[in-house]
């Protein structure tokens, strides 16, 4: 009998660990054609970066122009090998490429501007402030915008079919993502006239986002689609609803030119993003 009970519990771990295994076990999932640039050189910030660029189906084949969608943390936005929780990502390239094929969608080229790792949050928060109990972080994202639009964009531009002005140029990300995507909005507001803010971390720095659009003389021409979780953290949808409030004030018509959604019991993560990927795109593409 203690032979047969031994034996139950070393397969049991067996198992459990060949599950565990299973689930850690990164696996790729591009779908479509997504290029990769390695060693991407930024002389602004003086670091190198992995470029993920998404193109539309028969891209090949045709000749014409296409919107470009920029995005952040592009590590998460492609690929389950490269997420940062292994096989968890965005599904832009599936869900991108599902809406352009059912005619849904205006066709686009994705770009993900993967994160430059320890120095993330530096580059993505626009103001200096203690993350935590912490030292100071941030203070770099008007450096990462030029990074973005003196640097990659004419790359781009120069080897891809895109069309280019702020109704064409977009600009998404989650968390610290999307704060930077609202600063780089704000930055460059005839650059980038299309805004996915995601999960926004609108508590850094004592809401200083939600200040900067209070203290803007008129509303700027931006088509901005903000969403969070209702499962996000303590105060997450006050917070978000404060600066929806914000951009209503300035003069922002929703849902036309703004719209906020709330998504009951979703949490923080790559999982719960990507299943809002296809309203954000057809909210800020669709036909």
């Amino acid at each position: 009998m203690k032979k047969v009970f031994f034996l139950c519990v070393a397969s049991a771990v067996f198992l459990a660990n060949s599950i565990s295994q299973i689930q850690d076990e990164r696996r790729s999932s591009i779908t479509g054609t997504v290029k990769i640039i390695e060693d991407f050189e930024s002389k602004v910030l003086a670091n190198k970066r992995t470029i993920r660029i998404y193109l539309p189906p028969n891209y090949g084949k045709s000749n014409a122009k296409y919107p470009v969608l920029y995005m952040h943390d592009g590590q998460n936005i492609f690929d389950g090998k490269t997420s940062f929780i292994p096989n968890q990502e965005w599904r832009a390239d599936e869900t991108a490429e599902g809406l352009i094929r059912a005619g849904l969608i205006q066709p686009l080229i994705i770009v993900g501007i993967d994160n430059a790792g320890m120095e993330r949050a530096n580059e993505y928060l626009p103001t200096k402030s203690k993350l935590g109990e912490g030292s100071l972080v941030g203070g770099k994202a008007s450096l990462y915008c030029k990074f973005v639009t003196d640097e990659l964009m004419p790359y781009v531009q120069k080897n891809f079919r895109v069309l280019t002005g702020p109704k064409n140029t977009a600009v998404c990300g989650s968390s610290f993502g999307g704060i930077v995507s609202l600063a780089m909005g704000l930055e460059r507001p005839d650059v980038f006239g299309k805004l996915g803010v995601v999960s926004p971390s609108l508590w850094w720095d004592d809401q200083v986002m939600t200040k900067k659009i209070k203290a803007l003389p008129q509303k700027l021409n931006w088509k901005i689609w903000l969403d969070i979780g209702s499962s996000e953290g303590k105060d997450s949808v006050k917070l978000t609803t404060d600066f929806f409030d914000a951009l209503k004030a300035k003069g922002w018509r929703t849902p036309n030119e703004a719209v906020l959604y709330v998504d009951q019991y979703a949490r923080h993560n790559e999982g719960s993003w990507a299943i809002r990927m296809g309203m954000i795109l057809l909210y800020l593409y669709g036909k």
